[in-house]
């Protein structure tokens, strides 16, 4: 098995109809970790925010969608795209955090797995296909491409179907200025063992690793900030500053290990899908990495970003850049073959990332 390749042979995602902008925030009421009104004016707040994040809007799925009703969708054009038989899908891998919620309701619903779901909702009846979810916080995704990789390489499965699907909208505190930054989205790509690939090309290098000591619980469950709302609730929260704090320190020494893992030269790399976090942590992250090899990046060359208007939809934020990257949505960047790129990611766990890959 040394000669095979894992390429990825199509890509597909689904992007929520429903446009959620910063001024739609300007009417709530927020409240401080400690429960304490805050007075500072709502404009004021959306403001700095978008400063900070880079977001203007951000897109919810309908109130009828579930998550493994967008990851579907996001699957079935990743197919599409590769041209390839269903039915020969040997794993269906989906990453997630939180299941099935449904519009108004306060449980997740994580059984059947959601892959298992997909698998029956695109029809297929193989039973050699397997389909298994995975939790990993907003690397999910590429975690499952990681694992697929492996199994490739070991022989296990020649055709894996990965996808990374969220409706973070239902699990959101709206007295809690973070959760500005949470969106919904879906995105999937077909990742294929090759024999006859040039053996430079496909994965060439990949890492991960879990910070879960005293970085555990900087992305969490919590109550809402809100004094008169349910303590039994629970939403995601984030201590933002330590995230960024984390993210700053680890994500750029991980992604050189990939570098220098692959063989390849950082002034080779075209481009870095990162995480869509937020702009100033993802910017600050690449130019923390360059400086590593004493070099200054060139930020809108190498980085491409859809956060200005997609949010962070957690999994799958790489999956969707990448796919609309793949499909010309943006002009400024083209992907060419035999160009290097890598993916990164950080999140809750608190865990990291990366994977160097040639076209």
């Amino acid at each position: 098995m040394n000669n095979v390749r894992t390429i990825i042979s199509g890509t597909g995602s689904f992007i929520p109809p429903q446009i959620k902008s910063n001024r739609d925030f300007t009417s709530n009421t927020f409240f401080d970790d400690h429960r304490e009104l805050i007075q500072t004016p709502n404009e004021e707040i959306v403001r700095k925010f978008q400063q900070i994040t880079g977001i203007g809007e951000r897109r919810y799925a309908d109130q009828n969608q579930l998550t493994s009703g967008i990851a579907t969708i996001a699957a079935a054009r990743a197919i599409a795209d590769a041209g390839i038989d269903p039915e020969t899908i040997d794993q269906i891998i989906v990453a997630h955090n939180f299941g099935d919620i449904s519009k108004n309701c306060i449980q997740t619903d994580a059984v059947p797995a959601l892959a298992c779901r997909v698998k029956h909702s695109l029809g297929i009846r193989n039973p050699d296909c397997v389909a298994y979810d995975i939790l990993f916080g907003c690397p999910g995704w590429l975690q499952g491409v990681i694992q697929a990789h492996a199994f490739i390489n070991a022989g296990v499965a020649k055709r894996c179907l990965v996808i990374g699907a969220e409706i973070l909208s239902r699990i959101l505190d709206p007295h809690d200025r973070d959760s500005m930054i949470f969106s919904d989205g879906a995105g999937a790509a077909i990742l294929e063992a090759r024999t006859d690939a040039d053996e430079s090309k496909g994965i060439l290098s990949a890492a991960a690793q879990s910070y879960s000591t005293e970085d555990l619980n900087y992305i969490n469950m919590g109550r809402s900030y809100s004094p008169e709302e349910d303590d039994h609730i629970k939403y995601v929260k984030m201590h933002g500053r330590r995230v960024y704090e984390f993210a700053l320190k680890h994500v750029p020494v991980a992604i050189k290990k990939v570098i220098d893992d692959s063989g390849v030269q950082i002034t080779d790399v075209k481009k870095i899908f990162i995480h869509q976090a937020n702009e100033k942590l993802d910017e600050a992250i690449i130019k923390a990495l360059y400086k590593l090899y004493d070099l200054t990046p060139d930020l809108p060359h190498v980085m491409p970003m859809n956060i200005h208007t997609l949010g962070n939809s957690s999994v799958a934020t790489i999956p969707t850049l990448y796919d609309m990257v793949r499909k010309n949505v943006f002009p400024e960047h083209q992907l060419h073959n035999n160009d290097t790129i890598i993916f990164a990611s950080v999140g809750a766990g608190m865990n990291i990332n990366a994977v160097a890959y040639r076209i």
